[in-house]
Order: structure tokens, then sequence, then C-alpha cells
């Protein structure tokens, strides 16, 4: 637990200091959003490591590093975190913390090694993998099937909310209402 003590150590003296973000040790990092983290219950899966890291900004991606002949965590993941200031967060206030009795060891990385695998040739895709944030979808922007008279009733209503058709016929009603009640006065 060295290193965890060190790490606090240096962060005390920066505050102390006041030091500039770009004087700060975290800077040489600025270009990676991966983070380490070590000494994990051998017992936390993937989702387990996510609920503890996501209180520090929104994770894209895991490694969790697994033993290869039984499948069982070796106690360390790399975490790749979607924006890379959110890295020094988690650094700073989980590196030292106590989860499941055990002291995490949390510090900045470039994210796991490639592995390469006796029978495979080395992987050369480097595009990104996001294994936790779904995919981004694109909106449609072409017309819609619904009828436009639909559309124009209520263009606040998100068309992908499962409540939009009911939110759209009770607006439709209300305005019809609105009419009726008009004709009657006029």
């Amino acid at each position: 637990m060295n290193v965890v003590k060190e790490i606090q150590r240096i962060n005390e003296l920066e505050l102390g200091a006041g030091l500039s973000d770009s004087a700060s040790w975290h800077a040489q990092y600025k270009d990676t959003a991966w983070i380490f983290a070590g000494n994990l219950d051998f017992e936390l899966t993937e989702g387990d490591i996510v609920c503890i890291f996501s209180q520090y900004g929104e994770l894209v991606n895991i490694e969790l590093v697994r033993d290869k002949k039984t499948g069982k965590s070796m106690g360390f993941a790399f975490l790749q975190y979607q924006d890379q200031r959110s890295t020094i967060l988690a650094v700073d206030n989980l590196g030292g913390s106590k989860v499941l009795g055990r002291t995490l060891r949390v510090d900045h990385s470039h994210g796991p090694r490639k592995r390469k695998h006796d029978d495979e040739e080395e992987d050369q895709d480097t595009t990104e993998r996001h294994n936790i944030a779904p995919p981004m979808m694109m909106a449609d922007t072409s017309t819609s099937s619904r009828p436009a008279s639909s559309r124009v009733a209520a263009p606040d209503v998100d068309d992908e909310d499962p409540m939009a058709s009911y939110f759209r016929d009770k607006k439709r009603k209300k305005e019809e209402k609105k009419k009726k009640k008009k004709r009657h006065h006029d």
C-alpha cells in the first residue's frame, strides 16, 4: 500500500503548494482516459466495479483481468472513462479507499496491453471498443410514418418515449375539447 500512500502524499503537497492543473502530476496522463484499479475483491463482477467507479464519471470500457484457465478474476481491472477529467477524480478519491475490506489501488494508466494469443495473428484493429456504454444511435431525420396530424399535434413529445402515443392522444383530445367549447360559446 506504499503506492497509495505516496499518491496521497503527492496530492496533499500539490494542494498545499497551490499548483496549477498543468503542473500537477496528473497532467502527464492528459491524453488517456484509462485507469488501473488493483486489489479488488475476487468476487466483484464487472457490473460491481462499474457501480463503484461510475460515481466519478461515465465509464465506457472495462477490462477485468481474469485467469485464462479458470476465468476467475485476478483482482485488478482497467477502466476507461468517457472524459479524461473523471480519471483524476477517481484516482484522487478512490485510491486508498476500502471496498469489502480491501484497500483499493487506483492509478492512471494507458489501458491494458494487447495480448497476443498463441494461435492468433496480432490484432491490427485499433478502433475503440466500448463494452459498457451502448453504441451511439443517430437520430432518424427522415419523415415519420405517423400521420401529419399527430406530428403537428404534439411537437414537444419525444418519439422514442414509450408513452408518446398516449401524450399525443391526450393533447389531441384536449385541443378538440377546446374547439368544441369555443364553438359552443360562439
